[in-house]
């Protein structure tokens, strides 16, 4: 089905794997696509209860495939027409997303990084703003996320510097959910993956729906919002058995209901 990436479901995860690793997880038109359908195809598998994006090989992505850019592109529709398009199905995904950094994250796949509502760093991993560089603007969502997750007067600062980002820098800064040792790597993904996959699913959407949201209205359509998203969430089974479970005094067993 796929041929830039791999796509599995295992315990109610799934794994997209950027699958080019001689070229870094570079993209190409063919895995911007393949990155869309995947992420879609997990959207609307009822089975699917967290997602994990990583990469194959030394790198998560090395941003574009320089080998499909040539001095007549348009940058411009190639962000409306590959990468637009691909970053907009993410912001659509309302179950929780996991950026499993196992090597560089330059250009977009910095971006792809920033664009997930976690990021596993490990030890050997960076992050590249490598767009100054060649003498273009980050792209693919990149500043509509990192000002808001470490400061404008930061994000001005690794934009225009371009300089590298070390894995204990990135957890300083708050790119970094966790910083986790390569022996570790394998196993502590999967165990925060699989946490999130048994999670109350539906509340996990209606959260990151209200931050967005956060962005975006005043303070009081946000609270009218915050209202709509509260009741959907009160009217769900998983907060049924969370209510019960407590009662009860056990562990709560969500179904993502």
């Amino acid at each position: 089905m796929f041929e830039t990436i791999t796509y599995s479901i295992e315990n109610r995860v799934a794994w997209i794997t950027l699958n080019r690793p001689n070229n870094l997880n570079a993209f190409t038109e063919q895995m911007n696509k393949e990155i869309q359908k995947a992420i879609k195809q997990a959207g609307l598998d009822q089975d699917v209860r967290s997602l994990v994006i990583t990469g194959e090989g030394r790198a998560f992505s090395s941003g574009q495939d320089l080998s499909e850019v040539d001095e007549n592109m348009d940058h411009g529709e190639v962000l409306r027409n590959r990468y637009g398009p691909m970053m907009k199905e993410l912001a659509r995904f309302e179950k929780p997303v996991i950026a499993a950094v196992n090597g560089v994250a330059a250009g977009a796949g910095f971006s792809l990084a920033l664009a997930c509502d976690f990021r596993l760093v490990s030890e050997k991993a960076s992050f590249v703003q490598a767009f100054i560089h060649v003498g273009l603007i980050p792209d693919s969502g990149n500043l509509y996320f990192l000002p808001k997750l470490i400061g404008t007067a930061k994000a001005l600062e690794i934009a225009i510097l371009g300089e590298k980002i070390r894995p204990q820098e990135a957890k300083e800064l708050g790119l970094a959910t966790k910083v986790i040792s390569q022996e570790n790597w394998d196993q502590e993904v999967r165990e925060f993956a699989e946490r999130l996959a048994s999670m109350p699913t539906k509340a996990v959407g209606l959260i990151k729906r209200s931050i967005k949201a956060s962005w975006e209205m005043d303070y009081d359509e946000y609270l009218e919002q915050e209202a709509n998203g509260q009741r959907i969430a009160g009217l769900t089974a998983d907060h049924k058995e969370g209510v019960t479970s407590f009662i009860e005094k056990r562990k709560a067993v969500f179904e993502g209901k």
